[in-house]
């Protein structure tokens, strides 16, 4: 991690210019806030306050995380949009589409940056950015903003949008916030839903004609996603959804055999299609059926504790954001191979390599987690955080 003199700041910087609504949004030091201000007639400041926070405890890896997170939920630019345009009208930055999540260069990032710092919240109760990660998360969360993404979401020529990785985050979040019994997090949660209920109904109008189930490793996949809206509409009770995504998985998965994890990864891949499934199917089966599917699907699972029949991804340019990916496998590996672990019997032989695996790839994932390349820093501390926390057990 970078090491600051002072306390972080983020302040929003307008130009008197109009353009629109464009604006920058920029992490600088308070000393370079006052010169940049104090001697540029050309911007001013915005009535929001900075929002600061400490440096990172040295040895709380989740600080590292939050620091990301912070540094980047309301960091306008750079920013790849999912936007199909219209019209004219539709050619607006990125703050005006989503106005809650426009941040961390893409929305489903800026949807599981806000959730990594929700679960910060419950995992660590007494973390010395919790004025800071509650300022944050009040700034994107108001009645205002989230009438702006539904509006956004509803909109014609847009039941796609973010389907299924993003959507699958944005309940992920919402069950988060549902968890919790922080007054705020109480709050925010109601302000979300009606986001929530417009995307429940989109995938449960999408489910039914989705004839087969989407085995890449990146945004598309549905195992990953699947994995989420089952763990929410637990989480909520909403039984009619869990049984219908449930229906779904086994419908598509428990046939399955012989999964080639040979080809594995592809080099742009960030989730796993053999694990991410296994990890998923755990989730809907007890564990005598888990472990003779599993099997069938992963004979190779060696049963001595050794950890060469998975090696981890390689990332030789951690600046270009399509290679970065890896980094993120070995991360959402990690989770998966401990998920496996979890859900086979007590005593299950295989338990020994998965979860002597999931350490090396935990030991590689979490090392490659830092703030020298945006193409990562704007997303893995998300997967690091859902990794360390133990989120999706």
């Amino acid at each position: 991690m970078m090491v600051y003199a002072e306390p972080r700041v983020v302040m929003v910087i307008r130009t008197n210019r109009d353009f629109r609504g464009h604006h920058m949004r920029l992490g600088i030091s308070g000393a370079a806030l006052a010169v940049l201000v104090g001697c540029s007639p050309a911007f001013e400041e915005d009535t929001a306050a900075p929002l600061t926070w400490p440096e990172p405890r040295a040895g709380v890896v989740e600080d590292r995380f939050a620091d990301l997170a912070l540094s980047c939920v309301h960091q306008e630019y750079p920013n790849k949009i999912s936007h199909v345009l219209q019209s004219d009208e539709d050619a607006r930055p990125p703050s005006e589409l989503y106005p809650a999540f426009y941040g961390c260069y893409d929305w489903h990032s800026s949807v599981h940056g806000h959730w990594l710092l929700t679960r910060i919240l419950a995992t660590d109760p007494e973390t010395p950015m919790r004025p800071a990660i509650e300022a944050a998360l009040a700034q994107s969360f108001t009645d205002q903003n989230i009438a702006g993404e539904v509006a956004y979401y509803v909109q014609g020529g847009r039941r796609s949008f973010e389907r299924p990785y993003g959507l699958a985050w944005f309940l992920q979040l919402i069950a988060e916030l549902d968890e919790s019994e922080g007054s705020l997090q109480r709050e925010w949660r109601e302000t979300l839903r009606p986001l929530e209920t417009e995307i429940v109904a989109q995938i449960e109008d999408w489910l039914p004609n989705l004839a087969y189930p989407i085995r890449l490793g990146t945004h598309a996949q549905t195992a990953f996603a699947f994995g989420l809206m089952i763990d929410y509409a637990r989480r909520v009770e909403n039984t009619e959804f869990e049984t219908l995504v449930v229906e779904k998985v086994r419908t598509f998965h428990l046939a399955d055999v012989d999964c080639p994890l040979a080809y594995e990864p592809s080099g742009e891949d960030f989730l796993s299609p053999c694990l991410m499934e296994a990890d998923l199917m755990r989730r809907i089966l007890p564990p005598a059926e888990f472990a003779d599917w599993l099997s069938s699907f992963l004979p190779q699972i060696p049963e001595d504790g050794s950890t060469d029949w998975l090696a981890p991804g390689v990332v030789f340019d951690a600046s270009d954001g399509k290679l970065v990916h890896l980094d993120g496998l070995n991360l959402s590996r990690a989770w998966a191979l401990e998920g496996m672990a979890a859900g086979l019997p007590e005593g299950d032989p295989r338990q020994a390599s998965l979860l002597a695996s999931a350490a090396e790839h935990t030991q590689t994932g979490i090392a490659s987690v830092s703030d020298e390349h945006y193409s990562g820093s704007h997303w893995l501390g998300s997967f690091a955080t859902y990794l360390t926390t133990q989120r999706g057990l």
